[in-house]
């Protein structure tokens, strides 16, 4: 099993609304950098886990755990002329694009970045990293464990 974690504006899914889904369960839509794009498409496996992290908000920071739940298909949101997230590049025959499923898992204490950044123990994590902006990134066992520590306490 892999971790990772991924960002969402609350705004466009949030926590709160995965859990409210359908079979607590939304494609992952919108990733538009080719790295995050890999990460989804050549690297995740069904059953790994993520942290859900909420970005472009007032307080960005993690909001609790979800799960890798599909195969990787093409992001429907690139052949949607009016979508935010339409890629006039891309067609149905040649697809840029893919996503995931995800599965809620659990909502957590709120983690916000400024907590993350003052434990020394994630000095390494890739979403720390001075210019970081990738909205999926692999999160290390250490770093996994370190984190679902810190959601346990109050």
């Amino acid at each position: 099993m892999q971790f990772w974690l991924m960002k969402s504006e609350p705004e466009d899914v949030s926590i709160d609304d995965l859990a409210a889904a359908p079979g607590q369960t939304v494609p992952w839509t919108g990733v538009r950098n080719y790295q995050a794009r890999n990460f989804m498409r050549d690297a995740m496996r069904i059953g790994d886990l993520a942290f859900f992290y909420h970005s472009g908000c007032a307080e960005p920071g993690i909001a609790g755990i979800c799960e890798v739940c599909s195969e990787p298909y093409p992001d429907a949101t690139q052949f949607v002329a009016v979508d935010p997230y339409f890629d006039p590049k891309s067609s149905p025959d040649k697809p840029r694009w893919w996503l995931r499923d995800v599965r809620f898992v659990g909502k957590s204490r709120y983690i916000p970045l400024a907590e993350l950044r003052a434990h020394p123990e994630l000095a390494g994590m890739r979403l720390l990293a001075r210019g970081n902006r990738l909205s999926i990134t692999p999160v290390t066992p250490e770093e996994w464990t370190f984190i679902t520590q810190l959601m346990e306490r109050q």
